[in-house]
C-alpha cells in the first residue's frame, strides 16, 4: 500500500516539475520575443522618422510610397506613442527625443473639438509621456483635451457624439447624432483626468457614455454593431449601421476590440461589475467565434464571406492582445489563463514572419497586413500606426504583468 502512494507522489512530483519546466521554457521564448521586438522596433522606426517630415505625422505605407497626416487626423497620437513604448523598454535618450519633437507639433489639438478622437490623439501620446516623464505641461495638456472632448457630450441623448453632421457628408445619408463603438476608447483620457484632477465631470460623462452604450449599442451575444445615430433631444436610437464593417448587422472584427478594451479600462478605472460583465461577453464572442482563425488573427469582419482572399485585420488582433491582457488580470483560473494564452497566440503570430516586416522594409512600419476601411478602399492591407502601438502595448503589458 505504501509502495503505491509512494508510486503517486514519484509521479505527481514528476508531472509537477515537467510543468515547471515547460512554464521556464515558455517564459523564456516570450522573453526572447519581447526583446527581439523591440530590438527590431528601435532600428524600424529610424526608417519611419527619415520617411516623415518633421510637420507631419506617419498614417501608412501604400502603392509602395510612406502616406503622412497632418496633426488633426485621428491616427496622429500613435507614431509618438510608440516611439515612448519603445522608449520605455529601451531607455535610448534619441527615441525620447524624437518623441517630444512630435509632442511639440501635436501640442495645438487640445483645443480640437470637431470629433471624439481626442483620447487616441491626446492620451496615446501625452498619457504615455507624462507617465513616463512626469512632465507637469504634459498633463495640463490631457487636461485641456479632456475639455474639448468633454464638449461633444449631449446631455439629452446621454452620449458623446462622435462625428460632425456636415450637409456634403452624415447629414445627406440623415445622420443627426452618430455615436460609434471606437468612441469606447476616448473614455480613458475622460477616466484619466478626472481621477488626476478635482474636475469629477470628465467621469460622469465617460461612465454616463460607457452605460449608455451597453444599453444599445449590443446585440444578444455580445457582439457589437459599429455605429448608432442617435436622435440628440431625446435618446431615442434612429438606426444601427456599420462605417467599416461587411454589413449593419455584421461584427466588425476591430469594432469589436476597441469594445473588448474599452470595457475592460472602464473596469480598472470604477470597478464597476457591470464592465467587467461586458469586457468578459465581448471577449467570449470573440474568442468562441467560429470564424476566428487558429493564429488568432482575425478576418476584417467576423461576417465576412471567409475564402483564400479574405483579408485579416492585423490591428484588430494587435487591440485583442492588450486587451485580453489586461482583462487576464482582473479574473482568474481557467478565464484568467484563456485570456493570456490567446493574448500570447496572437502575440507569437504578429511577431513571425507572416506578419512581421524585414527590416528596413514596409515603410518602416512593425507591422503588415492591416485594414483601415474595405467600403471606403481606404487603406487596406496596409501597415497602419496603431497596430504598432497595440502591439507593442501588449509586449509590455507581457513583461510587467506575466514574466
Amino acid at each position: 500500500m505504501k509502495t503505491k502512494y509512494y508510486l503517486i507522489l514519484l509521479s505527481f512530483c514528476s508531472l509537477s516539475i515537467s510543468a515547471q519546466k515547460d512554464n521556464s521554457k515558455d517564459h523564456f521564448v516570450m522573453q526572447k520575443m519581447i526583446q527581439d521586438n523591440f530590438a527590431f522596433a528601435e532600428k524600424q522606426y529610424q526608417y519611419l522618422e527619415k520617411a516623415t517630415p518633421s510637420d507631419s505625422m506617419p498614417r501608412t505605407f501604400e502603392n509602395n510610397r510612406n502616406v503622412n497626416s497632418d496633426v488633426y487626423w485621428w491616427c496622429s497620437g500613435f507614431y509618438p506613442g510608440t516611439l515612448l513604448y519603445i522608449y520605455e523598454y529601451t531607455k535610448k535618450p534619441l527615441i525620447l527625443d524624437e518623441a517630444k519633437k512630435r509632442l511639440a507639433i501635436l501640442d495645438t489639438v487640445k483645443y480640437f473639438t470637431k470629433n471624439h478622437d481626442l483620447g487616441f490623439m491626446m492620451f496615446c501620446s501625452f498619457g504615455n509621456a507624462y507617465r513616463l516623464t512626469k512632465n507637469e505641461e504634459y498633463k495640463k495638456v490631457i487636461l485641456q483635451s479632456s475639455k474639448s472632448l468633454a464638449t461633444r457630450y449631449r446631455p439629452d441623448a446621454k452620449v458623446i457624439q462622435s462625428w460632425e453632421v456636415t450637409d456634403g457628408g452624415l447629414r445627406q445619408k440623415g445622420f443627426v447624432g452618430p455615436v460609434i463603438i471606437d468612441n469606447m476608447m476616448n473614455l480613458e483620457m475622460l477616466e484619466w483626468a478626472s481621477h488626476n484632477s478635482t474636475d469629477k465631470s470628465f467621469a460622469n460623462i465617460a461612465e454616463t457614455h460607457a452605460n449608455t452604450t451597453i444599453k444599445n449599442h449590443f446585440r444578444p451575444d455580445y457582439s457589437s454593431y459599429h455605429v448608432l445615430d442617435y436622435d440628440l433631444n431625446t435618446g431615442e436610437v434612429k438606426k444601427k449601421v456599420t462605417a467599416q464593417g461587411y454589413a449593419d448587422s455584421s461584427a466588425w472584427s476591430r469594432g469589436q476590440g476597441w469594445a473588448l478594451y474599452g470595457y475592460t479600462m472602464m473596469y480598472r478605472f470604477t470597478k464597476d461589475p457591470a464592465y467587467l460583465k461586458q469586457a468578459q461577453g465581448v471577449a467570449k464572442f470573440i474568442l468562441n467565434n467560429p470564424n476566428l482563425p487558429s493564429d488568432k488573427v482575425p478576418y476584417w469582419d467576423f461576417d465576412a464571406p471567409i475564402t483564400p482572399s479574405t483579408l485579416r485585420d492585423v490591428s484588430a488582433a494587435s487591440v485583442y492582445a492588450s486587451a485580453l491582457l489586461e482583462l487576464g488580470q482582473y479574473t482568474s483560473g481557467k478565464e484568467k489563463q484563456n485570456y493570456v494564452n490567446v493574448a500570447k497566440t496572437i502575440l507569437k503570430s504578429l511577431s513571425s514572419p507572416k506578419y512581421r516586416a524585414q527590416l528596413g522594409t514596409n515603410g518602416g512600419y512593425l507591422l503588415m497586413h492591416s485594414v483601415g476601411s474595405i467600403p471606403h478602399k481606404s487603406e487596406v492591407d496596409t501597415p497602419l500606426t496603431y497596430a504598432d502601438y497595440y502591439f507593442l502595448e501588449a509586449l509590455l503589458r507581457y513583461k510587467k504583468w506575466y514574466l
